[in-house]
C-alpha cells in the first residue's frame, strides 16, 4: 500500500531548529495580542499570523504575514471594506498612491494618502472573542475552549465630510485572531445613528491584493455557506498594471461579498452585522496537510460539530416502534434515535395528547440512556400557501429551485419556529433533523414580514435559520441538517453520497461508501458528516440492496458497521430494528464496543492511506498527537484474494518522532523505528474479504 504524501512535514520539522513549531503537531500557546508600536500603526498577531495596520491618515492593512511560512500574503493596500448605502458606493478606510501593485515597499507608505470620499478611521477597541452561540461539551465532544481563546479588534469609521447626510452612521470592521492556529475572522457592522433609515445595498467585507505565490495558500470561507453559496471571489485587480497577464485578468484580488444584496434597511438607532469571513493561512501545498488545517479550524470554531452520537433512524413513529428501537439501542450501545422522514412524526403538532405521548416516549428513552428526536420538513419543497411561498423573480409566481419552497422570511415562519420549539420544550426532545433549511432560495415578494423584496430575501432567510440554530444550541438540541450551517451552530451534514447508491447491490454500496468517507474526510472531521445504512429498502433496489432480514446478510451488515465505526463516522441506520437474532445483536455490539473502546482516536483526524477501488486493500489512519493512543489504522481487504504485503503508515501527525508501539487488533505491540520521513512498514496478512486494524502508541 502507498502511504499518503507528507509534503511540507520535513520542511517544518527542519524549521524547528530555528525555533518554529508545527501547530498541527505541537500546541502553540503564544497569546494573541493587539499592539500599537507607534502612533501610526497597529499590529494583530498570535505568533503564527501577523496583520499590520497603518492608522494615519486612514486605517488600512499594510502587511499580512504567514509567520509559519515566513512570507507576506499581500502585494498592495486596499480598503478594509466597501459599502454601498442608498445607491452610493463608499470605500471604508484604505490608502491611495501606491506606485506599483506588484509589491508593497514600506518606504512608499508615508507618501500615501486617504481618499477624501472614503469613510475615515476614528478609533479602535481591543477585546476578546465572544461566543456566537451557547455551547457546552456534551455527547463525548472533547473539552474545547468556547469561545475560542484569542483577541478581537474593532476599527471604527465615520462618513467623509461630503456625505454629511450620513452623519451619525458608524461602520465598524471587526477582526478576531485565535490562539494556536493561523486563522483570522473578519466581519462588518453598521450602526445607524442618523435620523433616517438607510439601505445597505451591497457590502464587501474583505478586499485583499494577494501575491501570486500566496493565492493558493489562502483558504477563505464564511458562515454564509448554504447550498454551495460562495462569498469568496477571486478576480482581476485593475490597479495591478505590471502583472504578466496581457489583459490584466490575473485572479489575484480576493473579495468576500454577498452574492445578492444584502439590501437590508437599517432604521434610526438600528444596526446590521454581516456574515463572518474566516481566513486560514496555509504553510504547504500538500492536500493532506491543508485538510488537517481546515479540520483543526472547524474543531475550534464549530466545536458542537465534534459531538458524535451513535444514532438510529427509526422509520415508524408509533410508541411501540419507538420503544422497541429504544430497547435495542440500549442493548447494543446506540445513543440517539431520530424518528425519520416518512414515519408520520409531527414536530409541529399542537395536539395535547400527541405531545404527551411523545413526552412519555422521550422519558422512556432517557431512562435507558438514549436521546430522542425527530424529523421536520423545514421549508424546501414545502407549499404553505401563495402568500407565504417563495416568489420566483423570473416569473413573479410561487416557485423556487426545488419546485416550491416556503419563504423563511415570511410570517408563516414565525408560527413554524414557535410550534417546533414549543413541541421540543414540552417533550424534552434532544435532536431535530431538519430537511431543507432553504437551500439559498431567493424571494421576490414585497409583502413578507421579514424582508423588503428580492434584494434582501436571501440574507433574511439565512438569518432566520441561523437564529433557529442558535436557539437549538441554547437548548442543547442536536441539529442533523442537510446543509452547511456548522459555523452557525448546526452539528452534522452529509459526509457526501448519492442517495440512490443505497439501492445498489450490497457489496457495491459498502465499497462506494468507503470511497465517499475517504473523499469527504479531506474536508470534514469524522463527526461532521453522516453516512447511511439501508436496513430496509431505500430508493428501490429490491432484495439484493436490502439488509433485512438482517440475520441473512451478516457479512454485508458487518462491512457497513466496520466502514462507519472504523472511520469514526456515524451513519443513519434506517429501519425498524438494529438486530433480529442474538447473532445479529452480537455483531452490532461488537462494532459499537470497538468504537467506544477507541472513541477518542476514531473521532480524531484522518490521514488518507489508500482509497478503496476493489482491487487491493485500502485504509485510513486516525492520528492525534495529544492522546496516549496516537494512531489507529483501519485496513479493508474487499478482494477474494489473501493479502500478504507491508503496510506503510505515515506517522508524522501522530507526533511520534523516533519509534512507535504498534499492535494488530488485541495482539502484543511491536516496536518500530520511524524512518527519516516518519514512516513505518508493518507486515500485513489478511484473509479474503476481511477487516483489521492497528493501534499506535
Amino acid at each position: 500500500m502507498n502511504a499518503a504524501c507528507i509534503v511540507g512535514a520535513l520542511v517544518l520539522a527542519a524549521a524547528s531548529a530555528d525555533g518554529k513549531v508545527d501547530w498541527l503537531v505541537t500546541r502553540v500557546e503564544t497569546p494573541a495580542s493587539v499592539e500599537q508600536p507607534s502612533a501610526r500603526e497597529l499590529v494583530l498577531t498570535n505568533g503564527l499570523v501577523r496583520r499590520t495596520f497603518r492608522i494615519v491618515p486612514n486605517a488600512a492593512t499594510i502587511d499580512y504575514e504567514n509567520l509559519s511560512a515566513g512570507v507576506s500574503v499581500l502585494r498592495g493596500v486596499k480598503p478594509e471594506a466597501i459599502i454601498e448605502i442608498d445607491g452610493t458606493r463608499f470605500e471604508v478606510g484604505g490608502l491611495n498612491g501606491q506606485p506599483d501593485y506588484a509589491y508593497l515597499d514600506p518606504a512608499w507608505l508615508d507618501a500615501m494618502t486617504s481618499a477624501p470620499d472614503a469613510f475615515q478611521f476614528i478609533g479602535y477597541e481591543a477585546g476578546t472573542p465572544e461566543a456566537r452561540y451557547a455551547w457546552q461539551p456534551k455527547r463525548h465532544a472533547p473539552e474545547t475552549p468556547w469561545p475560542p481563546k484569542g483577541i478581537s479588534l474593532r476599527l471604527d469609521f465615520a462618513p467623509p465630510e461630503r456625505a454629511s447626510q450620513y452623519a451619525g452612521i458608524v461602520v465598524s470592521v471587526h477582526y478576531e485572531l485565535y490562539e494556536g492556529m493561523p486563522v483570522l475572522c473578519k466581519w462588518v457592522t453598521v450602526r445607524n445613528g442618523s435620523a433616517r433609515a438607510v439601505i445597505v445595498n451591497t457590502l464587501e467585507t474583505e478586499i485583499l491584493a494577494v501575491t501570486e505565490h500566496q493565492k493558493d495558500r489562502l483558504h477563505v470561507e464564511s458562515d454564509y455557506a448554504f447550498c454551495g453559496v460562495n462569498t469568496t471571489h477571486w478576480g482581476p485587480d485593475a490597479e495591478y498594471l505590471t502583472q504578466v497577464d496581457y489583459t490584466y485578468q490575473s485572479p489575484v484580488l480576493m473579495t468576500s461579498t454577498y452574492p445578492l444584496g444584502p439590501g437590508v434597511e437599517i432604521a434610526p438607532g438600528g444596526a446590521f452585522a454581516s456574515f463572518r469571513t474566516y481566513e486560514l493561512l496555509h504553510d504547504s501545498d500538500d492536500r493532506e496537510r491543508r485538510g488537517l488545517a481546515r479540520r483543526r479550524m472547524m474543531r475550534a470554531l464549530a466545536p458542537q460539530a465534534t459531538e458524535n452520537p451513535i444514532l438510529m433512524h427509526v422509520r415508524n413513529s408509533d410508541s411501540e416502534s419507538i420503544r422497541r428501537a429504544v430497547d435495542q439501542c440500549a442493548e447494543v450501545g446506540f445513543e440517539m434515535i431520530i424518528v425519520t422522514f416518512w414515519s408520520g412524526f409531527d414536530i409541529e403538532s399542537e395536539d395535547p395528547e400527541y405531545i404527551a405521548r411523545i413526552k412519555a416516549d422521550a422519558e422512556y428513552a432517557h431512562a435507558k440512556g438514549v436521546e430522542l428526536g425527530g424529523y421536520t420538513l423545514t421549508c424546501a419543497s414545502r407549499d404553505v400557501g401563495p402568500e407565504n411561498n417563495c416568489i420566483n423573480p423570473d416569473t413573479g409566481e410561487p416557485g423556487s429551485k426545488f419546485g416550491q419552497s416556503a419563504c423563511l422570511a415570511s410570517a408563516w415562519s414565525d408560527g413554524y419556529f414557535d410550534r417546533v420549539f414549543r413541541f421540543v420544550d414540552a417533550t424534552a426532545l434532544d435532536v431535530i433533523e431538519t430537511d431543507g433549511p432553504y437551500h439559498g432560495d431567493v424571494c421576490a415578494s414585497t409583502a413578507h414580514a421579514h424582508h423588503r423584496g428580492l434584494e434582501d430575501s436571501q440574507v433574511a432567510q439565512w438569518r432566520r435559520y441561523a437564529e433557529f440554530c442558535r436557539e437549538c444550541r441554547a437548548r442543547g438540541v442536536y441539529i442533523h441538517s442537510p446543509d452547511n450551517y456548522y459555523l452557525c451552530g448546526s452539528n452534522k451534514c452529509a459526509m457526501g453520497y448519492r442517495e440512490t447508491n443505497w439501492s445498489l447491490p450490497r457489496e457495491r454500496q459498502t465499497l462506494i461508501a468507503r470511497q465517499n468517507i475517504y473523499d469527504g474526510t479531506f474536508e470534514k472531521t469524522p463527526s461532521m458528516g453522516w453516512m447511511f445504512v439501508p436496513l430496509v429498502e431505500y430508493h428501490g433496489g429490491g432484495a439484493e440492496a436490502t439488509l433485512e432480514p438482517l440475520s441473512e446478510h451478516l457479512d454485508a451488515y458487518e462491512w457497513h458497521l466496520a466502514n462507519n465505526f472504523g472511520a469514526g463516522v456515524q451513519a443513519c441506520y434506517r429501519g425498524p430494528r438494529l438486530y433480529d437474532t442474538d447473532e445479529t445483536k452480537a455483531l452490532v455490539k461488537k462494532w459499537v464496543d470497538f468504537y467506544k473502546r477507541h472513541r477518542a482516536i476514531l473521532d480524531s483526524d484522518i490521514i488518507h492511506v489508500r482509497r478503496a477501488d476493489g482491487r487491493r486493500a485500502d485504509g485510513l489512519l486516525h492520528v492525534n498527537p495529544w492522546l496516549d493512543e496516537k494512531g489507529l489504522a483501519m485496513v479493508y481487504n474487499p478482494t477474494p484474494e489473501a493479502v500478504s504485503t507491508d503496510l506503510e503508515l505515515p506517522l508524522y501527525y501522530t507526533g511520534l518522532a523516533e519509534s512507535a508501539q504498534i499492535a494488530e487488533r488485541d495482539s502484543a505491540p511491536t516496536t518500530y523505528a520511524l524512518d527519516r520521513e516518519y514512516r513505518v512498514r508493518v507486515p500485513l496478512e489478511m484473509a479474503p474479504k476481511s477487516i483489521t486494524w492497528f493501534t499506535i502508541k
